[in-house]
């Protein structure tokens, strides 16, 4: 019987022009453990190894007696064998449904099967084709893990089989299926509505959530009422998640959606729950070099800025001062509702040095201190609690001259002062060194009363009168009225 087959091919083939790479039918012979044998009615049989005739599972797939399509490969070469290839008989029968595909629009189905530069590689039944990465889907997709080495449908959209190339869509596949869906889905979306969705994919500003047809972008200043750095910090890729929609765009098919929304604003009310002076306490969540962020309640943060952190210092390094993570207690100080503003202080749940200097020294008091900086206003002194008193040009000297004066001293000279005025609302400290000795002036009216006789030295005339010179310092004008008319003309 077998023979009679031989021949009925050999008789077949007679009439056609056999030629490499043509496609024919054979019978299977043999099955072996390395190899398959057969014949597709030449003078001999062909050997092909096994592996070419095993399925994705490693099991052979065809049995003695079977017909299966191989390729030609040579004729009766130089050690006279016929030379056949089931791999390039199902890549070309594969290129065959491939360029049916392409020519009428139809979907095959391929495995991704890993990353190429700029896409992805897949494989069609033994045909590798490229796949694009901006045609994985109708979104920019960053994790493509759940999509690899599984069955999935493509369009073929260019197609060139002498230099073997094959490009493939899976996004046009996904906007087919979804137009019939999305096309339902929008006229029932609304906003403000409910919906849930899956999470399909993460970006720095936010996730998108597919809806059952469409995407919305769930944005990451929507995810929560508190600061959110990454948005895999409250989703991630699968999560089923129920969000709100914000907003809808019908003509561009846009959709916002929020996960905050579903929950009760934490900043209703939020200024008679904190009024000013409330001392709460935090948790550091961000630090700036204009302050630090503090979270003093689940969605509710507030800044202290530099200038609130440190009594003495108006410059400080924020990140010197305080750690993100960090539980710390401040005061609001105000708070703004409409705008979701709060303003915190650090330094005022700390002593103020201003106040406790007023409460325990008062007008007339002596200090001690060295000098910190000299100016061309005045002295600044260095006092208890790390603050800073000033002498006034004004207040060093009862005869000498301010500017004069003050180059008597220097930095870092300890020296004595008189507390003069303190203003702690103002965070200032007048001081005086002239006012620890004696005014002469009030020295000599008390040695010298009204009425008393006095000498000294007139320093100059004018119509107006002299000036005398007392000593001390002290100087008196007499006035012109006060003296004989001979005496004036004289002068």
């Amino acid at each position: 019987m077998t023979e009679s087959f031989a021949q009925l091919f050999e008789q077949s083939l007679a009439s056609q022009r056999i030629r490499p790479g043509q496609i024919l039918s054979g019978l299977v012979v043999d099955v072996g453990s390395d190899m398959v044998i057969v014949n597709v009615g030449l003078k001999s049989e062909a050997v092909i190894p096994v592996e070419q005739f095993k399925n994705e599972r490693g099991e052979i797939e065809v049995q003695v007696g079977e017909m299966v399509e191989v390729a030609l490969d040579s004729v009766e070469d130089g050690t006279g064998e016929t030379r056949l290839s089931r791999d390039k008989a199902k890549r070309a029968r594969t290129w065959t449904r491939l360029e049916d595909a392409f020519s009428k629009g139809e979907i095959v189905t391929g495995i991704i099967t890993g990353r190429v530069k700029g896409g992805f590689t897949v494989e069609i039944e033994h045909v590798r084709a490229f796949l694009p990465g901006s045609l994985v889907d109708v979104r920019p997709v960053r994790d493509t893990a759940y999509l690899e080495n599984k069955p999935l449908e493509f369009k073929v959209i260019k197609l060139d089989q002498k230099r073997n190339n094959v490009v493939v869509s899976r996004r046009a596949v996904v906007e087919q299926e979804f137009s019939a869906e999305r096309s339902a889905l929008m006229d029932n979306l609304q906003e403000g509505s409910v919906v849930r969705g899956s999470v399909k994919n993460l970006t720095d500003y936010g996730a998108f959530v597919d809806l059952g047809g469409i995407d919305g972008l769930l944005h990451i200043t929507d995810m929560a009422w508190k600061r959110v750095k990454h948005p895999s910090e409250v989703v991630k890729v699968g999560d089923e998640v129920e969000v709100r929609i914000l907003k809808f765009d019908r003509e561009r098919s846009r959709v916002s959606l929020g996960l905050k929304q579903l929950g009760a604003d934490p900043w209703e009310s939020i200024s008679r729950r904190y009024p000013p002076n409330t001392r709460v306490f935090g948790k550091v969540t961000n630090i700036a070099d204009y302050g630090a962020f503090v979270e003093i309640e689940d969605g509710v943060e507030g800044l202290v800025h530099v200038s609130e952190m440190d009594w003495t210092n108006k410059n400080v390094n924020p990140a010197k001062i305080v750690q993100t993570g960090q539980e710390v207690e401040v005061m609001v100080l105000d708070c703004d509702e409409e705008r979701r503003r709060i303003s915190l202080g650090l330094k005022q749940c700390a002593a103020n040095p201003w106040r406790e200097f007023s409460e325990n020294y008062n007008r007339g008091d002596k200090v001690s201190g060295q000098i910190k900086s000299i100016t061309d206003f005045g002295i600044f002194i260095g006092l208890s609690g790390n603050i800073d008193g000033l002498v006034h040009l004004s207040d060093i000297s009862w005869d000498i001259p301010g500017e004069e004066a003050v180059r008597s001293f220097q930095k870092g000279q300890t020296i004595e002062a008189m507390v003069l005025a303190i203003d702690p609302e103002r965070e200032r400290i007048s001081l005086g060194i002239k006012q620890l000795a004696k005014d002469p002036f009030a020295g000599y009216i008390a040695d010298n009363p009204k009425g008393s006789i006095v000498r000294g030295v007139v320093k100059e005339v004018d119509a107006r009168g002299a000036i005398i010179d007392l000593g001390n310092g002290i100087e008196g004008q007499l006035r012109a009225s006060e003296l004989g008319r001979d005496r004036v003309e004289d002068a």
